[in-house]
């Protein structure tokens, strides 16, 4: 019980707690990822124009941080930096198609923006690619 309601944590416990977050969110954001690469025409069809750049390149922009960044973030490669795009990316689905509800449409968007925010502040723990290269 004394354990339960400790403030203190080991190393140990922190990395295992930063795996488990980078592996939960990044398999489900590289299935959304994956979804909109399968059916690109369609999800382009669908994408609201970003900068007026063209919803297709707008779509593979998306693709980009919600597939590959979210498979860097799985291995634990260049974390800080692959959550840089899926931040934005959610900034974007939370902000420009959602409307801003973080309690309504938008919720989802909030959560994965939460889970990759802390990623970005506090790295991605020992048990990854980055901490063995020595990053």
């Amino acid at each position: 019980m004394r354990k339960l309601l400790s403030t203190k944590y080991s190393a140990g416990a922190f990395s295992a707690a930063m795996l488990t977050l980078r592996l939960i969110f990044g398999i489900l954001m590289m299935n959304h990822g994956y979804g909109k690469l399968k059916n690109f025409n369609e999800t382009a069809a669908h994408m609201p124009n970003l900068f007026h750049m063209g919803s297709g390149f707008t779509t593979a922009l998306v693709i980009f941080a919600e597939f590959f960044c979210a498979l860097f973030i799985i291995l634990g490669l260049f974390t800080r930096l692959a959550t840089i795009p899926i931040i934005i990316c959610m900034c974007y689905a939370l902000f420009v198609t959602h409307n801003a509800e973080v309690f309504g449409k938008g919720e989802m968007a909030t959560l994965y923006l939460g889970a990759f925010l802390v990623l970005l502040f506090v790295g991605p723990g020992r048990v990854s690619v980055d901490s063995m290269i020595g990053k």
